[in-house]
């Protein structure tokens, strides 16, 4: 930190702040108060998925209605959403086309467990922009990484598995896990149930530490390297100038699998990181915001990964293999794919929303600058995160910078202004539906809880 600069509020000033923030949002939000004593008395933990509860706030805010880059609540208000749907709805909320599509759809039905001609365009689609030869479907990303995860081990008739450390790929068995301060791989904290020991089946590696990897893929034992590009759901962390080409040359080396998980990364252009930087994974997933909204994912394959299951998969026993599922590729999912890809997440789309992450990077560092705080601000593509330190290297370091308390205020203080932050930490994500005035609604809100906090 550099000499003389600030990097955290008094504690007892931060407690005033939020406590007024808190009262405000209970006087604005009588309904969604209702509705949350509501769904308390049947709902497990009062939302039906329990990661609603991270939200700001003494209750859970509820939707009414959303709309391109904003949401309505029961209560009326209207929001800049730079949430959208934590990726889900990175194309915009009830984007016309998908809807249109949708709607024909579900009239012609939903799913028969028979292939409509949706599927072929879309593998045609997601080949041109990955440049993976083969492609299948998923529901979500989570089930998609854990069928490539399988292929993995399968080609390479290895079992154990590489990720990196606070790496995020849904609720992956193999993935949920993390090294202690003795450098032994450990269940992440609150993993529910973990089935065993997680050093079995998974190798953990900081971010950004190619000497780790390389000791790690040595012993010969490891079936695929499951990666982000770059680390987003403990807070974008970058990779270092030549790191992925290092990856990629010490995967081929050791005969090890590369598989690029792309949920979040697409944020840096319709091909993804792996377009954008020029990798060449042997799998690479994709889910959420392919389907506009619509449970949606694929994972692809190379030519020669392919090749390698291409019997298994026509063999009688595939619905048995652990990979698939009855709704898996149904109608509805592709024809929401498919209007997805046609009308969002396109070139044109990212030449709109990449220059308000931009603006959105230069309004925090700007407000950052004022106060002399030694906070940061980082972006990836058409997504934007700040820090309360300067910018982490690795997850542990990321981690480590989080603070549960100022984070509580500043998503508070925004939403109470009218903008919705990612509740896991301080991401904005961007749709060419939003404006520079969605921008400078934040920059505003932002500069003013932090003078609240210094004055």
């Amino acid at each position: 930190m550099t000499e003389g600069r600030r990097r955290l509020p008094d504690p007892g000033r931060l407690a005033a702040c939020h406590a007024e923030e808190l009262a405000q949002f209970g006087r604005e939000h009588p309904r969604s108060a209702e509705l949350a004593r509501m769904a308390e008395e049947h709902v497990l933990a009062g939302v039906p998925m329990a990661w609603m509860r991270r939200w700001p706030g003494s209750f859970p805010l509820f939707v009414d209605c959303a709309e391109g880059g904003r949401f309505t609540d029961v209560d009326g208000r209207t929001y800049v959403d730079l949430c959208l749907g934590d990726t889900g709805a990175m194309g915009g909320h009830a984007v016309p086309e998908v809807t249109t599509a949708a709607t024909a759809q579900l009239a012609r039905g939903a799913t028969s467990m028979l292939p409509t001609e949706d599927a072929a365009w879309v593998a045609g689609e997601l080949s041109r922009r990955f440049g993976l030869a083969a492609w299948q479907f998923a529901l979500s990303a989570t089930d998609a990484n854990r069928f490539a995860l399988r292929i993995a081990r399968h080609v390479t008739g290895r079992r154990r598995i590489a990720v990196f450390d606070w790496c995020y790929h849904g609720t992956v068995d193999e993935a949920l896990v993390t090294l202690d301060d003795g450098g032994q791989v450990v269940w992440r904290d609150g993993s529910l149930g973990p089935p065993g020991d997680p050093a079995l089946t998974t190798v953990v590696v900081p971010f950004n530490d190619l000497d780790a990897l390389a000791a790690a893929l040595s012993g010969g034992d490891v079936a695929g390297v499951l990666a982000e590009p770059a680390l987003t759901n403990i807070g974008i962390v970058l990779p270092e100038p030549g790191f992925h080409e290092a990856v990629r040359r010490l995967t081929r080396e050791t005969g090890t699998l590369l598989i690029i998980d792309e949920t979040h990364t697409i944020c840096t252009g319709p091909g993804g990181y792996t377009a954008a930087a020029g990798l060449e994974p042997d799998l690479l997933v994709i889910g959420k915001p392919i389907g506009g909204g619509i449970p949606a994912a694929a994972y692809g394959l190379s030519a020669a990964v392919a090749e390698g299951v291409r019997a298994e998969f026509a063999d009688p026993s595939i619905d048995v293999s652990g990979i698939g599922g009855t709704l898996a590729g149904n109608a509805l999912s592709l024809a929401a794919m498919r209007a997805a890809l046609s009308s969002t997440l396109r070139d044109v789309d990212f030449a709109r929303s990449i220059p308000l992450a931009e603006r959105f990077t230069a309004g925090v560092a700007g407000v950052v600058a004022e106060h002399d705080l030694a906070w940061s601000v980082q972006r990836l593509g058409c997504r934007a995160e700040y820090w309360f330190c300067p910018p982490p290297r690795t997850g542990a370091e990321a981690a480590a910078a989080g603070d549960a308390d100022l984070e509580a205020y500043m998503h508070l203080a925004a939403l109470n202004r009218g903008v919705l932050l990612t509740p896991f930490h301080n991401m904005a994500l961007f749709s060419p539906h939003h404006t520079e005035s969605d921008v400078d609604a934040h920059t505003h809100a932002f500069a003013e809880a932090v003078a609240a906090l210094f004055a």
